[in-house]
């Protein structure tokens, strides 16, 4: 077999990026990261963090470094989302992106514009701006995957401090799918899934009852829950 690495295949090869989706919870609204472009094309439009995929690294590195260029944010749990392939989607040239989604709390990041962005700022998801390309599709569509993954997995999780009480948890839950739960049936359902663990101690807020406070079992990664 031919090992020459100098071949090339008669039809062209079209351009691949990567684009991050990151999710935060902000004034009890859920919120996303956006850059404000500072080049060509929608030059000073919003867009979500991302870029071109460099020879010799592979999709998630890709992923991780247009983040952490862009908004100097690093060292979240990306999932991948998602592949937009439209033809016209970028005016540049033919350009198939690999979209990946993450969450995270947001006193934990100070982000920052960088590289080629001007400006990096959480925006509500109610009242997002023009976006560039075709960013608002894939935002809809990450928000689609987050809500039904509530159903089946930890993700919600990844919104939390280390510890937390059941209180907490449901709130993130309620703000998630935008609908007050019923107390009684969110915990015992939550206590069934045995995904949670007590930490012995307790979490006192204003004049309530001391509550007790929880841990993910399994911090470091999403499970599917059975």
């Amino acid at each position: 077999m031919n090992q020459d690495q100098s071949y090339c295949y008669p039809y062209p090869h079209p351009a691949v990026t990567t684009d991050v989706v990151l999710f935060t919870i902000r004034d009890e609204d859920l919120q996303v990261l956006l850059i404000q472009r500072a080049n060509p094309p929608f030059r000073e439009m919003w867009a979500l963090p991302g870029g071109f995929l460099d020879m010799e690294e592979d999709l998630e590195a890709c992923a991780k470094r247009e983040l952490l260029e862009e908004t100097g944010i690093e060292g979240l749990y990306l999932e991948q989302l998602y592949t937009f392939s439209t033809p016209d989607r970028d005016p540049r040239e033919r350009v198939i992106s690999v979209t990946y989604f993450a969450l995270t709390r947001s006193d934990t990041l100070q982000p920052k514009a960088a590289s080629d962005a001007q400006e990096a700022a959480w925006f509500s998801l109610t009242q997002l701006p023009e976006l560039a390309f075709d960013h608002a599709k894939i935002i809809q569509l990450a928000k689609q995957r987050l809500l039904a993954k509530l159903n089946y997995s930890t993700i919600a999780f990844q919104l939390l401090p280390e510890t937390f009480t059941l209180s907490q948890l449901q709130t993130v839950y309620e703000i998630l799918l935008n609908e007050k739960l019923d107390k009684r049936n969110f915990r015992k359902g939550m206590q069934t899934r045995q995904v949670l663990r007590e930490t012995g101690k307790l979490s006192r807020t204003g004049n309530h009852r001391p509550a007790k406070t929880y841990r993910v079992i399994n911090p470091t990664r999403v499970e599917i829950i059975k």
